[in-house]
């Protein structure tokens, strides 16, 4: 059976610690599906639609990722994808804390499995909100987001 796992988020940039993630996790899965989540309670700085377009150009050269977008539980996209597995990213105890209370519903409501991996600690520090806070400002923020072809 296919080890297909979904990496949900905003992605409201996708940063380099995401990207590390993924490829990090690449070897444990036979694909992942980046999951580009559409939340009408936060506001985003870039739409959508961009934000799906600029993950497929970072890995159009890797054909076991693909990125949709999508509006309904996480594990419900995660079901309609075949998907048995959620992949997360830990920053810090915080993070482990809240992730592991979903993983624990997930896993009781659907049998969904989570498969968390803890951030490489040159990207610890690195947010989305963070990056938007520096692009607001005007800040350069390239050193945070990959490049396409080179997660």
């Amino acid at each position: 059976m296919e080890r297909i796992a979904i990496f949900p988020g905003s992605f409201d940039p996708f940063t380099v610690g995401h990207a590390s993630v993924v490829r990090r996790a690449l070897p444990l899965f036979d694909k992942i599906i980046i999951g580009v989540g559409i939340n009408e309670n936060k506001r985003a700085l870039f739409p959508v639609e961009k934000r799906v377009e600029t993950i497929r150009r970072i890995y159009s050269r890797e054909p076991r990722i693909s990125v949709y977008s999508y509006d309904t539980l996480t594990t419900d996209f995660a079901r309609k994808m075949g998907a048995r597995f959620i992949l997360r990213g830990l920053r810090s105890v915080r993070d482990f804390e809240y992730e592991r209370d979903i993983a624990e519903m997930n896993s009781q409501i659907t049998g969904i499995e989570t498969v968390l991996l803890f951030t490489e600690h040159q990207y610890a520090c690195i947010s989305s909100s963070a990056i938007r806070e520096l692009i607001s400002y005007g800040k350069d923020v390239s050193e945070y987001l990959p490049k396409p072809d080179q997660p």
